[in-house]
């Protein structure tokens, strides 16, 4: 992929192929779309500080995703924390809140980071900021929209909202804020780290950290799992109509 065209090529692939199997790893892929056909809007708005850096930002960071996808199509194995996310697919159990959480987890924990420091290596990360806190503003944004018209069609989503922002924190065990926080940490240790081996190492420990908070999101504590199980039997609808939903 080399523009965002092409990323919205590949997602609406991802989304056409979940729809016609009828596999949850859609789900993501559809929020996905909306976040990056409304970064291509922005672009030519001129809302981002550099519009040109965001568009190579914006193919960069969705190859990480894409490409993972892609890997885990084949029977091949990508970074353990988007192992975790995209291993469930047509497991029964976890809610559509779940997957989008497996999704954002890999993509923000540490696919965010690792992609800032490449756009912006050296001092120049610090150029970046700005754009950096756009777009996951942006991401935010969208996923509080979701939630709220999830709510007007599956009721079982209030349960969730009202049992502590969203999910409950047992199964949460990051925000986004603090997502965000923690990636431009990433972002600016890898930026300013020359060695290729060492930077290797600290993308293996993101990697680690990311699958075990993937991890609580999949398989969160007993009164968490149980109030997931209660939403779970009550979602209504198929794939298709649930991505339906995710892509208004």
């Amino acid at each position: 992929m080399t523009t965002i065209d092409d990323v919205l090529v590949q997602l609406n692939f991802i989304i056409d192929t979940a729809r016609r199997r009828g596999s949850a790893d859609g789900y993501f892929a559809a929020l996905y779309r909306r976040v990056t056909e409304t970064v291509k809007i922005r672009i030519a708005q001129g809302a981002f500080a550099d519009g040109p850096r965001m568009a190579r930002f914006d193919v960069a960071f969705a190859s990480r995703y894409v490409g993972a996808w892609h890997q885990h199509e084949r029977g091949e194995t990508p970074t353990s924390a988007w192992a975790v996310a995209l291993s469930c697919g047509t497991s029964f159990w976890p809610v559509v809140m779940q997957h989008l959480l497996l999704g954002m987890n890999a993509h923000i924990n540490l696919d965010l980071g690792i992609v800032a420091a490449e756009i912006s290596p050296g001092a120049s990360i610090q150029d970046l900021k700005r754009d950096f806190d756009a777009i996951n503003q942006l991401l935010a944004d969208l996923v509080g929209d979701v939630t709220n018209r999830m709510g007007t069609i599956w009721p079982g989503v209030r349960l969730l909202v009202k049992a502590g922002g969203g999910l409950d924190e047992e199964l949460v065990n990051f925000s986004l804020s603090r997502a965000r926080e923690a990636a431009w940490d990433v972002a600016t240790t890898l930026a300013a780290e020359p060695d290729v081996s060492r930077r290797a190492v600290i993308i293996q420990g993101v990697d680690n950290v990311a699958t075990l908070l993937g991890r609580g999101v999949l398989h969160p504590g007993l009164w968490a799992a149980s109030t997931l199980a209660w939403v779970r039997l009550r979602e209504r609808g198929s794939v298709a109509e649930k991505l339906d939903v995710l892509l208004k």
